[in-house]
């Protein structure tokens, strides 16, 4: 049984991929307005309905990637020591992900995400793609503060931190004249400094 659960395990990951990857290709290639869910479908050989029970929406799949990554880092701050300081536990996990995930893929990933990169049709999707795993991301954190209003200063700390990577991202993607892991240090160094933490990369 296990094997099995294994087995349809991938078999939905790699579906899941190759939509992202699919609906990346051709909204780079023709613009994201302009691609449907069915071709999508079609350029991953398989059905509407397929597309259907696996994404709501074509900007769902676009951003599959991002909720990827995302998800991992959490796995990597949860895999943080217990006694680490939250902000230097995420900063920690976030530039160990640049590092793992951003080298083999930069140069492709870059130049189809800077074709899409501040279309008005997707900014919100991105953002959703963030907001998403905040809360789980707070969840985290709670477990790691002590003191009043934990779980309100999770929720704070969490909100802040994605829009720290989210920009740190974005500027990359502008500016990619340094690796991503320099830029994303030097975000969530700012960060730090900027509302005082005295803990941070």
């Amino acid at each position: 049984m296990r094997e099995t659960t294994g087995l349809r395990e991938r078999k939905k990951a790699a579906t899941l991929l190759a939509l992202h990857e699919a609906a990346l290709r051709l909204a780079a290639e023709q613009g994201p307005e302009r691609i449907t869910v069915e071709a999508i479908a079609d350029a991953a050989n398989v059905s509407r309905r397929t597309f259907s029970n696996y994404f709501s929406s074509k900007e769902e799949a676009l951003f599959h990637g991002d909720t990827l990554r995302l998800r991992r880092m959490l796995d990597l701050l949860h895999d943080r020591p217990a006694d680490e300081p939250p902000w230097t536990a995420l900063c920690q996990a976030a530039l160990h992900l640049a590092a793992e995930v951003y080298d083999d893929l930069a140069m492709s990933w870059l130049t189809r995400r800077r074709r899409l990169h501040g279309h008005p049709g997707l900014l919100a999707h991105q953002v959703a793609a963030y907001t998403a795993i905040e809360r789980e991301l707070a969840g985290e954190l709670a477990r790691r503060l002590t003191g009043p209003d934990a779980a309100l200063r999770a929720r704070i700390l969490a909100a802040t931190f994605l829009a720290t990577l989210r920009i740190a991202v974005q500027h990359w993607i502008e500016h990619p004249d340094r690796p991503l892991v320099d830029t994303l240090r030097a975000a969530l160094t700012a960060g730090a400094e900027w509302r005082g933490w005295p803990d941070h990369a």
